[in-house]
């Protein structure tokens, strides 16, 4: 069998909108450096994403040297965001954790505000060491997360999507695939696995560093909307609760968390633990 790789980075630096691909990134304890590290919330203070606004898949953000964010979207002026000066925080609500986040700029809640015609506020996690722990079900005390839904990093594979698109292909809804990776949003993809190998790890290194698996990633209606054009339709949760279901959810790749820090780069070999 061919040796397995990492195939792609991704990394998404204000949550629910299009990040960068690099070729390197460090891991850090609660995700890829600069993942995640800013969010969208509404007038409530609950965290805003591709659920309710599927316009967001169009919008994008840059990372800045610094940790500062540049962002742009269709009909929009980029703005540039600089990470705010330390300071008090508010409670804000992600899922269903409370976490205390910096509130930027005013000129950046103006600009998300317009975009998406209402009331929107960002905010940016000042320490992701201490603000958000991981769901103590699947975590060791201490480990934390980032913005991201739940975990620290999120795997997927090229030979599981191309399973899943041949079983699209063969269903009622054929005509919306094959399905690119980024519906997904993926931390990392990994080539040269069989299908689905990745049910079974518990434990993988990727170059030189090493990753628990915490559990499967249960997928929501974010997986149907086209990424290129916000439109949604039924795929693939239509062929994934046929397919993919594990107790109530729909499951495409698997949810990682760093037992080691250090550099992942494109082509470093990815080996299988435990």
């Amino acid at each position: 069998m061919s040796q397995s790789v990492l195939s792609s980075i991704h990394v998404h630096p204000l949550k629910a909108v299009r990040g960068h691909a690099p070729r390197e990134a460090v891991v850090e304890p609660w995700g890829l450096a600069g993942d995640r590290r800013w969010v969208l919330v509404d007038s409530a203070n609950k965290i805003v994403t591709q659920r309710p606004h599927p316009r967001l898949a169009l919008a994008a953000a840059e990372q800045l040297p610094g940790g500062g964010v540049r962002v742009s979207a269709p009909g929009m002026d980029p703005l540039t965001v600089e990470v705010p000066e330390p300071g008090a925080t508010t409670t804000i609500e992600v899922w269903k954790d409370k976490v205390e986040a910096v509130l930027a700029d005013p000129a950046a809640h103006a600009w998300w505000s317009a975009y998406l015609e209402t009331d929107i506020r960002v905010l940016h996690l000042d320490d992701p060491a201490t603000r958000r722990p991981i769901d103590p079900e699947h975590a060791e005390p201490g480990e934390t997360v980032s913005f991201a839904d739940g975990y620290p990093l999120l795997l997927t594979t090229l030979s599981s999507l191309d399973a899943l698109n041949s079983l699209i292909a063969q269903g009622d809804h054929a005509d919306e695939g094959p399905l690119p990776m980024n519906r997904f949003r993926p931390s990392v993809v990994v080539s040269g696995t069989p299908p689905w190998a990745e049910d079974d790890w518990s434990r993988i290194a990727i170059g030189e560093v090493t990753f628990r698996i915490a559990k499967k990633c249960g997928r929501c209606v974010v997986t149907t909307t086209d990424q290129e054009t916000a439109e949604r339709g039924k795929e693939p949760l239509r062929t994934l609760a046929r397919h993919r279901r594990f107790g109530d959810q729909l499951c495409f790749g698997t949810n990682l968390v760093p037992e080691s820090r250090g550099s992942v780069r494109v082509g470093d070999p990815v080996t299988v633990l435990a």
